[in-house]
């Protein structure tokens, strides 16, 4: 072991590798493929802490090669991972083409992490693809993944950013990065889906067992596990949405690859946050359909959520006509659970206390609204909760301030008081989000060279639902509006 191992290893690493023990058709042993000059750009010491790690006596030339997978803790086992995906639509055999899980770390709690690395080089799985990633979209992810993470939405999360001191070829060169990643698992829907294609129904429980053993084991003794998973899973991904379409979040490219079974937000690709309410924006270049779109998400989770059913047929019941029953009366449950948890949801985002036959009525006049006359998703609920940002007159519109009365008077129902109703605004409606063109610019400077834009997002994004100093400028939507704003893979 050399001085450099014996340095990272200070850190305190706890790994712990149970799906590397898996049969070999869930994954390939793949170490990263060694970068030219690792440079450690940004690490996430709030994160390491929350894990018990501690690399505050590590160096940073030691640190560079730790996030860029050149070396290696004791205890790791890199392997990529397999899975499939229904892409668009269309399904496709796919697996870990530019990541590897360096492994499995135990906190002192017995929490269990994966710790991947994205960008890290060539696996068997990466077809015509390099493997590799350029600094802009791991910024990216790192920046969104940790405002999602302070907008209280479960989502994995970003350790560190490391240049690797070689290009990427895109559309034009790139500075190359690796960014490391944190989940409580990387296991997708697309995973059943590539052992489900293999038509080998034993690993298929195995893992089915898996699953339920590392993240749901409050249905191990169930009667039905299959199903109860199921059930499990409609209600975890319609939390997820819910709080998605809470705070506009757009995914960009929800493919059943794109959904964790954990629940968590994966895949921080083409997704952005919407500035004018329009249920129909899509930022994603490669989404031409809008198959994606803000209001298409609930139900796309429901679809894919269907194509995860489908996988786990032979384990619901013996006799596939009625497993195939028993899965749909499940999947059907969906827009019942949705529409409940969206309304409670938008009754807390206008502060409304307990329940009136009138509240949809209510919500969706303020959204009419909000359409037609471009106003801003955040701002708008900022406003009605009197936080102060540039005046924007279109808040001054009759329209509005006849739907205001109404909102007024339910207000008043209930046992509600202004400071309830404003402490309930206040946790659910964020006062700053990543806003797109802020984004943008972080991003751009960081390309060249300079990290303290996405620093200044970063501390701003810590905190989203606190009055901040200096934070209008967060708060402003592009000067250009969003009709022409692009998001993309990065792949």
């Amino acid at each position: 072991m050399t001085n450099s191992n014996i340095d990272i290893d200070k850190a305190g690493w706890s790994f712990d590798n149970t799906y590397s023990k898996l049969p070999d058709d869930f994954l390939v042993i793949q170490a990263p493929i060694p970068v030219k000059s690792p440079e450690l750009i940004i690490l996430n010491k709030d994160l390491s802490k929350d894990l018990d790690l501690d690399f505050t006596n590590i160096s940073e030339e030691n640190l560079s090669q730790l996030f860029s997978g050149n070396l290696l803790p004791t205890g790791s086992n890199s392997i990529a991972q397999a899975y499939a995906g229904h892409q668009f639509g269309h399904f496709t055999m796919l697996g870990d083409g530019r990541a590897v899980l360096m492994g499995e770390h135990l906190s002192k709690t017995k929490e269990r992490f994966d710790i991947q690395f994205k960008g890290s080089g060539r696996t068997p799985f990466s077809r015509s693809g390099d493997g590799r990633a350029a600094l802009g979209p791991m910024l990216r992810e790192y920046i969104i993944s940790e405002a999602m993470h302070g907008l209280n939405i479960p989502t994995t999360r970003s350790l560190a950013v490391v240049k690797t001191g070689e290009n990427v070829m895109r559309d034009t060169y790139l500075p190359g990065a690796v960014l490391t990643r944190i989940a409580s698992s990387h296991i997708r829907v697309g995973t059943f889906q590539y052992l489900a294609a293999t038509q080998n129904n034993k690993n298929l429980k195995v893992l089915m067992d898996y699953v339920i053993n590392r993240h749901y084991p409050n249905i191990k003794n169930s009667k039905n596990q299959a199903l109860d998973l199921l059930k499990t899973l409609i209600n975890v991904q319609i939390n997820l949405v819910v709080n998605w379409i809470r705070t506009g979040f757009i995914h960009g490219v929800m493919n059943t690859d794109n959904m964790s079974i954990s629940g968590e937000t994966i895949d921080y690709g083409p997704c952005a946050f919407m500035d004018e309410y329009n249920p129909e924006t899509v930022f994603s270049s490669i989404d031409q359909q809008g198959r994606y779109s803000f209001s298409n998400q609930p139900k796309i989770i429901k679809w894919n959520i269907a194509r995860f059913a489908e996988c786990i047929i032979p384990f619901i019941d013996n006799d596939k006509d009625k497993a195939v029953e028993m899965a749909t009366e499940a999947i059907n449950t969906f827009e019942e659970i949705y529409q409940n948890k969206w309304l409670n949801m938008m009754r807390d985002k206008l502060g409304l206390f307990g329940e009136d036959i009138n509240d949809q009525i209510l919500i969706m006049d303020l959204l009419t609204w909000m359409h037609k006359n471009k106003a801003d998703y955040t701002n708008t609920f900022c406003f009605l909760m009197n936080e102060k940002f540039s005046f924007n007159e279109k808040y001054n519109n009759e329209d509005f301030i006849i739907w205001k009365k109404r909102w007024s008077d339910r207000l008043k129902l209930n046992n509600n008081t202004e400071d309830k109703y404003l402490k309930l605004m206040h946790t659910t409606n964020p006062l700053v989000i990543p806003r797109n063109h802020m984004v943008e610019e972080a991003l751009a400077a960081a390309n060249n060279g300079d990290i303290e834009p996405a620093h200044n997002i970063l501390k701003v994004l810590e905190k989203p639902y606190t009055d901040q100093e200096n934070i209008s400028i967060f708060q402003n939507p592009s000067p250009h509006g969003n009709e022409d704003y692009k998001t993309f893979c990065g792949t």
